[in-house]
């Protein structure tokens, strides 16, 4: 029968044994010198310490994250300081605000005395920072002008809108904290979602925030009435005759057989007016422009109801004998 050789590296039941004893020794001795140490005095450290706002939150907001903690430097006993630094069970400063708009910070120096006291037995030694910041506005009513947001809707090609558009309630009341409602400037835009209009509209809209701030800011309104009549303006042209004013004798034009054309958009509904107008191309040579010898042409009349006016070409050389 072949021989047996035990393994090297395996320890005997005793050894353990000893081993276990030698480790629990240790541990019983580790935790006994720190509960020593722990129930001296005269340690210091620096720690988040946790604090707490209280102010009438149904009149003010806060617009920014308020602080939760203050960095501050203390010294004591070692139990206290434990508990502390990792926030066992340790109550919250309160920072008490009757008017948090009237102030932008709290000077920590302020709270030295209030704050050494509320942590007896611990000693406050210092803050590490000057004061403490936040923004905290006063919630607000206000009563806005609707109006359409310019980049929510599109016209149809050669339409517009005439005259006012119409709203209908005629204001809007907006509840939120007093810097978001600044933003407004006393308007409220309306979002039409319309592209391409070519006709008189009217319609309910419904009214919405952008979601950054929907969540603190409301209306007393959840949709609006907009009506707006457009007009369609129709593409025209016309030859127009040359009619000169204070030229000199002894200047002319360049090219004296020049017949200038206007292009235009006419309102559809005036289209049988302007069949009747003549229009002229003044060439006024006290407007010239002494630099280049041209004069820029003018066109008259010029009614209202026609627009976009474009004269080819735009000006004429002048030619001196």
């Amino acid at each position: 029968m072949p021989d047996t050789k035990k393994s090297s590296w395996r320890i005997s039941s005793k050894k353990l044994s000893n081993l276990k004893v030698v480790v629990l020794c240790i541990l019983a001795a580790t935790t006994f010198w720190i509960l020593n140490a722990l129930n001296k005095d005269n340690y210091s450290t620096i720690v988040d310490y946790p604090i707490e706002w209280e102010f009438d939150r149904e009149r003010f907001y806060p617009v920014q994250p308020l602080p939760q903690s203050v960095q501050i430097q203390i010294s004591g006993n070692g139990w206290d300081l434990l508990r502390k630094y990792f926030n066992l069970n340790e109550p919250p400063y309160k920072i008490t605000l009757a008017d948090p708009t009237d102030m932008r910070q709290i000077l920590t120096s302020d709270l030295k005395r209030p704050l050494g006291e509320f942590l007896t037995p611990t000693q406050l030694i210092g803050f590490l920072e000057d004061s403490i910041l936040f923004k905290i506005d006063r919630i607000e009513t206000r009563t806005l002008t609707p109006v359409l947001d310019s980049t929510s809707y599109s016209m149809a090609k050669n339409a517009i809108i005439e005259g006012a558009i119409s709203f209908e309630p005629k204001e809007i009341r907006i509840t939120g904290p007093s810097s978001l409602l600044d933003f407004f400037e006393g308007k409220f835009p309306v979002n039409l979602n319309k592209n391409r209009i070519d006709q008189d509209f009217q319609g309910e809209i419904v009214l919405s925030i952008d979601k950054e701030i929907s969540e603190i800011v409301s209306l007393n309104l959840e949709k609006i009435n907009v009506s707006f009549s457009v007009v369609q303006f129709m593409e025209g042209n016309k030859r127009l005759k040359v009619k000169k004013l204070n030229f000199p004798r002894s200047v002319t034009l360049e090219d004296e057989g020049i017949t200038p054309v206007m292009t235009y958009l006419v309102d559809e509904r005036r289209v049988e007016d302007l069949k009747e107008m003549e229009f002229d191309a003044i060439l006024d040579f006290g407007r010239r422009n002494r630099a280049d010898s041209t004069v820029t042409i003018r066109v008259q009349p010029s009614p209202d109801f026609i627009k976009d006016i474009k004269i080819t070409p735009e000006f004429v050389k002048l030619k001196y004998e």
